[in-house]
């Protein structure tokens, strides 16, 4: 945005020539105003402005919350140090000090469009590493195996192990039983009672051909059991759908009650059984829920 006709003008044509979609705002209050129909890539902000001038404007410019990571580069006539670290300071990521050279401006738009979208794509992968974190925790506290089609476990969680050499003492590690083999076939069964007092149900295929199976401990006493074990009653629900397998997401919607609120409740339980993790306290349920203890 800029207050003088030829510089505005001078500015379009090379933005445009260049490619970008250019938006015209002649005054400050007339940039808020585009702004909160539509959040550009990038603004070219003139220091001198009439009206708002454009130290403020881009002070409010940061504090719209779409617009708050959006670059801002300052034309300014100004060559006064303090000047441009009031600038900097007020958020801008740039300044280009007039009279504008439209290459320096071009490459300066350029550099600064390059670095919101790099810094868009790490979000964005950083976004996705903390869902599929969140998804491996989850994951971990349930009884799951990978499996290649030709029958060898590639993977197992700790309760999923746990629950294998209970009721195959004579395994090997990373042997299936050869009642769960054909769940590494396809199509596999969708549940099946794989041992006494164990079942098996496939889940989505893994990478490539391997495959995914789920694990469950069949109980054959309801929740109230757990309370022997020193729990609030709200804490045995908890315990009792993680022994069923479910994650603190779907407990939370089960229960009605917030992810982190599991979560405490999850804590509290794990320090009341004196175990470490949650597949400690899982198997502790599952022996009172089977009556084995």
């Amino acid at each position: 945005m800029d207050d003088i006709p030829a510089n505005l003008g001078l500015l379009f044509d090379a933005l445009s020539q260049a490619g970008h979609r250019v938006l015209v705002a002649e005054s400050g209050e007339s940039a808020l105003a585009q702004l909160t129909h539509e959040t550009p890539d990038l603004v070219l902000l003139d220091y001198m402005l009439p009206g708002m001038d454009g130290m403020e404007v881009c002070r409010r410019i940061k504090a719209m919350p779409a617009c708050s990571d959006l670059p801002i580069l300052f034309l300014t006539a100004v060559n006064e140090l303090d000047e441009k670290v009031r600038a900097l300071d007020a958020g801008a990521v740039d300044y280009v000090t007039k009279p504008i050279q439209t290459p320096e401006v071009l490459a300066r738009v350029r550099t600064h469009l390059r670095v919101a979208r790099l810094q868009r794509e790490l979000e964005d992968e950083l976004e996705m590493r903390r869902e599929a974190e969140e998804q491996l925790r989850d994951s971990l506290d349930r009884a799951l195996l990978v499996v290649s089609p030709e029958g060898r476990i590639l993977f197992a969680t700790r309760l999923a192990q746990t629950l294998l050499t209970r009721s195959f003492p004579t395994l090997a590690p990373s042997q299936l039983p050869a009642s769960l083999r054909s769940f590494s076939a396809e199509p596999a069964p969708a549940v099946s009672e794989v041992a006494p007092g164990l079942s098996a149900r496939a889940l989505t295929a893994g990478v490539g051909d391997t495959r995914v199976i789920e694990l469950q401990a069949q109980v054959t006493l309801g929740p109230n059991a757990l309370l022997g074990l020193g729990l609030t009653p709200r804490e045995v629900e908890v315990l009792f759908w993680l022994s069923e397998g479910k994650t603190n997401a779907e407990i939370g919607i089960i229960l009605s009650s917030a992810r982190r609120t599991v979560e405490k409740h999850v804590e509290h339980i794990l320090e009341k059984l004196q175990v470490e993790n949650r597949a400690a306290a899982i198997l502790a349920a599952l022996a009172v829920l089977r009556g084995d203890s």
